[in-house]
């Protein structure tokens, strides 16, 4: 996916005896070669990327990048912004339509997040970064005002299906064209990214409160009218505008360009050395790339342009000879299969509370005395508040001596576990709301960390796998956690305890982990 910027050669010799054991190469022989995968089906098209890498790094970073980096920002946010517009819209809803299984809702959800990565992510190679990139969002729009309009909590469930098909394409087909015009240099700037996700938090927040917080039936209430309960609708009328904003700003206010390989992957050579010189322009500069410079590799062989060749090369990156690579040996096995089991639990145990917290803390609000629904979101905005530094503290945490990637990420995943715990024994409305400020800035911190570390344990190679892997195991996973809060009860704390443990088994294994890449160069 992205790899670390390599260090000064002085610094080199420290890293080459790691290196050789996890991919039986010398860390500078890994540096040298192309950062596509050796092997692929068309090495023509290996040899072409290779060549536009090397283009865009010449440019380095500049206006349009930055630009980029911005609206590409939009995607972060969308993928945070609407799994927590259904955790707020829960409770009433649920009141609303009188569900007797509310995390049905969330199911629906996360069936969509599933397919939509598996169909953007696949489909982008097909038809092109740039259709995808605006698409995404633009159907997350269109279903979310629909959304506003549902009938019966089945419509809902189905319409929160659709748009998260749209939410998520966002990342895999971000993350792809942001890489693809992005400098190694500045590769970083995938892990900054995820300030967006946290600002999209408090956003949603901001604005649930005054509609959700004064125009929601009281949960204790004998009887909700659709009037008397129409601060939701009005809230993903609001969501549906915002995603609208951003589709715009993409579409209209920004020129994305189609992405060079992708241009070059269906034999427009041309035109990918176009966009490279436009870029160039934009940013002040100029490109040496031509035409002959791509065509060049094509003596001795032929480069396959079809749709059919392009969904192949996409599909080659998952095959085994890429997951075998990421077990070679038993270092690096039991390094892949504890960060999937990480990324496993972590994808339970996280939407197990979070996507379920203002339902908790309405209901044990009641408990308390002061489960009204203004008291319900003003505390949801104070905790999406205090998520914001998280990013800010992992970044710090993980470049301090004797802590490092491991540290940070095992002390912030077992803290987050541990406040969990400890707001079970909350007897107040504000004791919940202090434990569950600790819990999202730890887990704000883990995510940050989180992101960081498991692109760079991975060898160049096997990189993308890698990440399939672990991406893989966190949705999967994600989809059980509403099966487990059905059964468990929301209304018992059954589901914080699970959740708990799970937090605190995964920072444990974090300091099982073999590896530790700070201060050394991405393998």
């Amino acid at each position: 996916m992205f790899q670390s910027i390599p260090r000064p050669a002085e610094d080199m010799a420290d890293t080459k005896d790691e290196a050789e054991v996890v991919s039986g190469r010398s860390l500078e022989d890994d540096i040298a070669a192309p950062a596509v995968l050796k092997g692929a089906i068309d090495p023509v098209y290996e040899a072409k990327a290779q060549t536009l890498n090397n283009a865009i790094q010449e440019i380095g970073m500049g206006w349009y990048q930055w630009q980029l980096f911005v609206v590409v920002g939009f995607g972060w946010a969308s993928d945070n912004l609407w799994p927590i517009v259904t955790s707020l819209i829960l409770s009433p809803v649920s009141i609303e339509f009188h569900a007797s299984k509310p995390p049905l809702l969330s199911l629906a959800q996360n069936f969509g997040l599933l397919f939509g990565a598996m169909f953007w992510g696949f489909g982008c190679d097909v038809f092109g970064r740039r259709w995808a990139f605006n698409l995404t969002i633009g159907i997350t729009a269109v279903w979310g005002f629909i959304a506003a309009g549902s009938p019966n909590f089945a419509a809902l469930g189905c319409f929160a299906a659709f748009w998260s098909f749209g939410v998520g394409g966002n990342l895999p087909v971000d993350s792809a064209i942001f890489l693809e015009f992005l400098p190694g240099t500045h590769q970083y700037l995938l892990t900054i990214l995820s300030i967006f996700w946290a600002f999209a938090q408090l956003i949603a927040t901001l604005i649930a409160w005054p509609l959700l917080g004064y125009h929601t039936c009281d949960p204790e209430a004998t009887s909700c009218s659709r009037r008397q309960n129409f601060g939701w609708r009005w809230f993903m009328i609001c969501m549906g505008m915002l995603a609208m904003i951003m589709f715009f700003l993409r579409f209209v206010a920004f020129t994305i360009f189609e992405s060079p390989k992708y241009l070059m992957g269906r034999g427009k050579d041309e035109e990918a050395v176009r966009v490279v010189h436009e870029v160039a322009r934009r940013n002040g500069k100029t490109s040496n790339l031509s035409l002959a410079d791509l065509q060049v590799h094509e003596r001795g062989g032929q480069q396959h342009t079809d749709a059919k060749a392009a969904l192949s090369r996409k599909l080659q990156k998952l095959n085994l000879t890429h997951v075998r690579a990421l077990f070679a040996n038993p270092k690096l096995a039991i390094s892949t299969s504890m960060i999937m089991a990480i990324w496993g639990f972590i994808g339970l145990a996280y939407p197990l509370y979070n996507a379920f917290l203002p339902f908790i803390q309405a209901e044990r609000g009641v408990d308390f005395g002061d489960g009204s629904t203004y008291i319900t979101y003003r505390n949801s905005l104070i905790i999406a508040v205090l998520g914001i530094p998280g990013a800010i503290i992992g970044g710090i945490l993980v470049e301090l001596p004797r802590f490092g990637r491991k540290g940070a990420l095992a002390c912030s995943t077992a803290l987050t576990g541990v406040f969990l715990f400890a707001s079970t024994t909350a007897l107040t409305s504000n004791a919940l709301l202090g434990w569950n400020c600790a819990f999202n800035l730890m887990s704000n911190v883990m995510y940050a960390v989180l992101y960081a570390y498991t692109p760079e344990i991975f060898p160049t190679k096997d990189r993308g796998t890698g990440n399939a892997l672990t991406a893989t195991a966190n949705r999967v996973f994600g989809i059980m956690a509403p099966i487990i809060a059905i059964y468990a009860n929301l209304k018992t704390a059954a589901p914080v305890y699970v959740s708990g443990a799970l937090f605190l088994a995964a920072g444990v294994l974090t300091l099982l982990l073999p590896f530790e890449p700070r201060g050394k160069a991405s393998l």
